[in-house]
């Protein structure tokens, strides 16, 4: 017999407003996994070194550096203005229909099922800005997570640095994954499962700190030519942003990092929005970490659970495809431009991500 819950969340800042009307089957806030089940999975099952190729380890650096421009021009679509839709963003929109539009279908989707949220960090709790230093999130939205964590696991799923991200959020009772999902950590408070030091769940990449500690050091130095360019160290990856460097001087900064990546063929390259990654050659990302979260709160076969992943980029399409895959909950895509997308759902900007009611 589920119970029914109304919990409302609003921030008048950015417009939120969130009626969350949850069905709770036998869960409470006090309620997860039974004790020990966080660190079930082995090892060798989930970290499998995957043989991609840096294209300058097979290619001359300027060949591999025009292939990555025209990449960050394909992954960093120009702002669209407000307008009309087009025939081809209305068609897009008929199949990724506003997640603010269609909360019946979620209620009919949820019903009796136990949610699990994911949520990204940069564009989806805070908005992109040109200094990654300075992406905050307000005082509401944090009080919306901390507020939407009472009733159900609540995860960050981010590509920073796992402390970066924890500085942002200021949440203890969250679980994180920073580093594309390299480094999870469970709550250090609000969970009774939790003990002391344990918990750290999975950091399937350790083996690469010493080389990314390396990597970044040269980024450092090659790309400060480069005005704009801004590389940041995320613990078990690196980006290089190029969100306030000219257009004219992209292939210059792809030609800087080819040329730093040369020497590491265990370290494959990446576009987001306005950023190139450089992360391990492991078969891990953020889909494997919600697959990973999933299983430690101990939702890994059950029928009844229902997750819920909000991202904006690229990298959280491993994400969305894993839920299209495993048939259960749904992807939302925060995107002003339609794109290629295994979500289900969309949502134009991160004002929107709780712009108005979700019930189930």
């Amino acid at each position: 017999m589920s119970k029914q819950n109304m919990v409302n969340i609003a921030d008048s800042k950015s417009g939120i407003n969130m009626d969350i009307t949850m069905a709770i089957s036998g869960f409470s806030p006090a309620a997860a996994a039974p004790p020990g089940t966080y660190i079930t999975i082995p090892k060798k099952k989930l970290l499998q070194i995957n043989n991609l190729d840096i294209s300058s380890s097979t290619t001359t650096t300027a060949r591999a550096a025009n292939t990555w421009v025209d990449s960050m021009r394909a992954s960093s679509p120009t702002r669209i203005k407000s307008s009309p839709f087009s025939d081809d963003q209305n068609s897009w929109m008929v199949r990724h229909p506003s997640a603010l539009n269609v909360f019946d279908e979620i209620t009919s989707a949820s019903k009796g099922k136990q949610i699990v949220m994911f949520l990204d960090y940069d564009g989806t709790l805070s908005p992109i800005v040109d200094d990654p230093d300075r992406a905050f999130m307000s005082d509401a939205m944090r009080a919306t997570v901390r507020k939407l964590a009472r009733y159900f696991p609540t995860a960050i799923v981010s590509g920073r640095c796992r402390d970066k991200v924890y500085s942002f959020v200021r949440l203890a009772e969250l679980y994180y994954a920073g580093s594309h999902g390299m480094d999870i950590k469970g709550p250090s408070k609000g969970s009774k499962y939790t003990k002391g030091s344990q918990a750290v769940l999975f950091q399937p990449a350790s083996e690469f700190l010493p080389m990314i500690d390396e990597v970044y050091k040269a980024l450092l130095e090659v790309t400060k030519s480069t005005p704009g360019s801004r590389v940041e160290n995320n613990k078990f990856c690196v980006s290089v942003h190029f969100r306030c460097v000219d257009e004219k001087r992209w292939n210059e900064l792809a030609r800087q990092v080819g040329s730093v990546l040369e020497g590491y063929p265990d370290l494959r390259l990446t576009q987001g929005r306005k950023v190139l990654e450089i992360r391990p050659t492991i078969k891990w990302d953020k889909g494997k970490a919600l697959e990973f979260l999933l299983e430690s709160l101990g939702y890994a076969n059950c029928t009844d659970v229902f997750p819920v992943y909000i991202g904006d980029d690229r990298t959280d399409e491993d994400a969305f495809k894993v839920l299209r895959e495993r048939g259960q909950g749904f992807g939302i895509l925060v995107s002003k431009a339609p794109k290629e997308t295994n979500a289900s759902y969309s949502l134009q900007e991160p004002s929107e991500v709780n712009d108005r009611s979700l019930r189930r």
